[in-house]
């Protein structure tokens, strides 16, 4: 079995990652197929996610989601293989009809386990999260810099209670509650977004996540 860095490079040409907008088990399977790092002079992409996903090696088994995703990156010689079982079956005298008896069965397995797996109804996994904005200094207009905050309109991302807390020296900052669809709404995007109003923002920092 090897692995196709080709394909995989291809994939995260317009992703972040494997599956979804943020870190998962697809990613874990895939990292863990990987017998080494790709060469960012070959594979830019691919070696950016690598980086990545390695920063979350600690958090592996937390990571939500199951996935084989890996598998779509990597070829056998299926077909040579079976052909050598074919050799061997006709070896030992076995015929054509057991054979075809054998494909049925098989065909029939498949097709009742993937009618089974369409009709599994989908978790959609949420969180909730609590973001910290900061402004420049004591004359930031908190209530435009809020107001521009909210204005961020992305699929998946709700928008829930917030409140100012002092820092010192007459400033504070905006901590706003949100709930997100993980598989829909990148934190990461969503602070580059929230970066983007740098009349008021001078940083913001996700200060505790929790799943529903």
């Amino acid at each position: 079995m090897s692995f196709d860095l080709v394909k995989l490079e291809s994939h995260l040409t317009s992703r972040s990652y494997i599956e979804g907008y943020t870190p998962s088990q697809a990613d874990v399977h895939v990292f863990k197929a990987l017998s080494a790092a790709p060469s960012a002079a070959t594979a830019p992409h691919a070696a950016r996610w690598y980086n990545h996903i390695n920063s979350y090696k600690s958090e592996f088994d937390s990571l939500p989601g199951s996935s084989t995703a890996g598998e779509a990156f990597t070829s056998a010689a299926a077909p040579a293989k079976a052909d050598e079982d074919d050799d061997e079956v006709d070896l030992f005298g076995s015929d054509d009809e057991e054979d075809a008896e054998a494909e049925r069965i098989k065909a029939e397995r498949v097709a009742a386990y993937q009618a089974k797996k369409a009709n599994k109804p989908k978790t959609i996994a949420k969180s909730v999260v609590t973001l910290e904005v900061k402004p420049w200094d004591d004359e930031t207009d908190m209530k435009a810099l809020e107001e521009s905050v909210r204005s961020i309109e992305m699929e998946g991302l709700v928008w829930g209670a917030s409140k100012l807390v002092p820092i010192g020296y007459g400033i504070r900052k905006l901590q706003i509650t949100l709930v997100v669809e993980d598989e829909l709404v990148s934190l990461e995007d969503l602070q580059e977004k929230v970066a983007e109003f740098e009349d008021y923002v001078q940083n913001s920092d996700v200060v505790a996540m929790q799943k529903l």
